[in-house]
């Protein structure tokens, strides 16, 4: 099923769906009770016949469910084809491409953060064996490679990249490839406030532009969250790329 309109305060808009067979769900309308009758229906629907007509209706969020929204939903139901759920996976955002170059405790607490958001996730690594085996969802892709710099360089235009090697040395060949393309949608080097300094002498030693350097996010992460963990690092990244990813289309 998926919101054909919404009328007034809603929890989603016409960009969701909810997949419904007989074991269970994916994706999601919002909206608790809204979607608890939704899913009781086409269940029912699916028990009762094979070949369902389709069918709309109308569910007034406050008179009929108790939510406190107030405004009303009109929902589709029809059964699927292979070319419907492939229309259904149109609607979802693009992925926003990051490039994440290291494979430490931070670099993987990243990774698992960001899986479930819309990003399409390149892991780079020069260290042999590194790279966790996964197994992974196909929007993450290995890049074991023995030039960092050159897969920065490599990587797409408006491309995010997350740069947190185990070396000081390859991180700044990384900052200087992609700064010096002038491209990317944001670069980011984990860090203090010290190293921040230092790097952006280094880079003005090497010719990069003042604005391309300043540029550079160091520390990453949105001061909010404060802490040195791997997993609150995690959480403020994703939700400072995700803000960037938003913002930028």
């Amino acid at each position: 099923m998926r919101i054909t309109a919404v009328h007034g305060s809603v929890p989603r808009a016409t960009d969701a769906s909810l997949v419904v067979d007989a074991r269970g769900f994916g994706g999601t309308i919002g909206g608790g009770h809204l979607e608890l009758e939704a899913i009781r229906l086409a269940q029912a629907k699916l028990a009762g016949l094979a070949d369902f007509p389709v069918d709309e209706r109308r569910y007034p969020l406050g008179p009929s469910l108790g939510q406190c929204c107030g405004g009303a939903v009109e929902l589709r139901f029809s059964p699927l084809t292979d070319d419907d759920l492939t229309a259904l996976a149109a609607l979802e955002p693009p992925r926003r491409s990051v490039w994440l170059y290291g494979a430490g405790h931070v670099a993987r607490a990243i990774v698992y953060a960001l899986l479930p958001l819309p990003f399409e996730i390149h892991w780079v690594e020069t260290r042999d064996d590194m790279l966790p085996d996964g197994p992974f969802p196909p929007h993450v892709v290995l890049h074991p490679t023995e030039d960092a710099a050159a897969e920065a360089r490599d990587a797409p235009a408006g491309a995010c990249h997350l740069v947190m090697t185990h070396s000081h040395a390859i991180d700044f060949d990384i900052v200087q490839a992609v700064l010096a393309r002038g491209d990317a949608g944001y670069c980011g080097l984990i860090g203090s406030a010290t190293k921040r300094t230092t790097f952006e002498r280094r880079l003005a030693a090497r010719g990069i532009a003042d604005d391309r350097i300043a540029s550079m996010v160091c520390p990453i992460g949105i001061a909010d969250l404060p802490g040195k963990r791997p997993e609150v690092i995690a959480v403020a990244v994703a939700a400072q790329l995700l803000g960037w990813s938003l913002h930028d289309r």
